[in-house]
This record gives structure tokens, sequence and C-alpha cells, in this order.
């Protein structure tokens, strides 16, 4: 969740990894389908891909997060996405530790460290409940459960594997009660996204329902009933 005007609001993150739908100047078109979407009950997030990140940042009102972002600062670094250029370019936040681009521990740490010291909004991902335990002893802004077998596929983690989103909300209450909790992996539907809230997650990460679907923002307006 996200406040805003004094509430706080589910989030949807939808991750346009790099899906040819997204690719170049389609980033930003599709960003702009996106942010017409009308919603009083939900903050609608992007995780463009990263030569399209500033532009979508600075382009629309969407909130923008990166893919990926390195623990470094400014220095002898080739190659790397500083958290420092991240927020200079209007970017919210970044995922961490996606499943689609795993860190080792000391690093996701790090990275994570390296995020807040730039004020910079972690979304740190775990793809069962002992990396859900890790990760939440980080203290996160967000947590993200998304079971690696089910991400772009046809069955939602809220149908395949409720009890252990229930088991994973109470770990990270239990660990770092203001750490928000998202879960991903095959959501789809406006049922999924109901029945994640109900079992306790904060919001969701959507990626290829959204950005491979013929009319992404009528797609988005019925998820959101």
């Amino acid at each position: 969740m996200i406040k805003k005007r004094g509430a706080m609001k589910p989030l949807i993150l939808i991750n346009f990894k790099t899906y040819p739908e997204a690719a170049g100047k389609k980033a930003l078109l599709l960003a702009k389908k996106i942010a017409a979407v009308k919603t009083k009950k939900y903050v609608i997030a992007v995780a463009p891909p990263i030569l399209a990140l500033k532009e979508v940042a600075q382009k629309t009102r969407l909130l923008t997060f990166a893919q990926y972002v390195d623990a470094d600062e400014y220095g002898a670094h080739t190659g790397e996405i500083i958290p420092a250029e991240l927020k200079k370019s209007g970017v919210m936040g970044a995922l961490i530790n996606h499943s689609e681009h795993c860190l080792p521990l000391k690093l996701i740490k790090k990275t994570a460290e390296a995020c807040k010291k730039q004020h910079l909004l972690t979304i740190i991902c775990a793809a069962d409940l002992n990396e859900v335990k890790e990760m939440a002893r980080l203290r996160p802004d967000y947590l993200a459960y998304e079971p690696k077998e089910l991400i772009g596929g046809e069955i939602s983690v809220t149908k395949s594997k409720p009890k252990i989103i229930i088991e994973a909300v109470k770990l990270v209450k239990k660990i770092s009660p203001k750490t928000k909790i998202l879960c991903g992996a095959g959501v789809r539907s406006r049922q999924d996204l109901r029945q994640a809230l109900e079992l306790g997650t904060e919001g969701v990460l959507l990626a290829h329902a959204v950005v491979k679907a013929k009319d992404p923002k009528r797609f988005l307006e019925e998820f959101l009933l």
C-alpha cells in the first residue's frame, strides 16, 4: 500500500519486463494507456524496461519502479544502475531479487540499504517461505511473494498456494510489521486480486496479463472493478 491523500491503498505493480509489446517507444505508449485508467481504490505503478524508465517516470503520473538496481554509488563502475541516478530520474523505487534476476543474500541487503539511502522504495521478492523469512529481516517497504514455477503461467498463486500466502503474511508481520506484502505469479483476474487481498496481502504484481492484453487499458479497468 502507498499512502495517497491520507489513505492507504493497495498497490498494483505492472512489470513490463522486456516483452516486445513494451520495447522501445512502445513502453511509453503502454504506460500512457495504463495511466488513463481511473481508480480510487488502488495505486497503479509500473516497472518499464531500463531504457524507457526515465521517460515513463517523467512523462506520466504513474509511480515508476526500476526492474533492477545495483548497490553501488557514483564511481568507477561500468554498466551499473545507480540508485542515486534512479532518484534523479523521478523513479519511485526498485524491484530487488526478482526470480528472473536473483541475487545472493548479502547483495540483496547491500542493494536495499543503498536504495533506502536514496529514499527509494524497496520491493524485495521471495520465492518460498524460507526466502520470505530472510527477506523480511531486511525490513523492506514491500515484500513480494512470487513462486517461480507459477510466473508467466495460467494458474494464479492465489489459487495454487493460498495457505502459503497466509503463512507469508503472518511471517512478515511478525518479523517486520511495517513491511507491506504483495503477491504475484499468474495473477490475471479481478477474482485473483480480490482473493489476494482477502488472504492478507496489500497488493499484487502483474506482467504478461496486462502487457500482452489486446487492450491493456480495458483489461486493467475490468481487473480493478
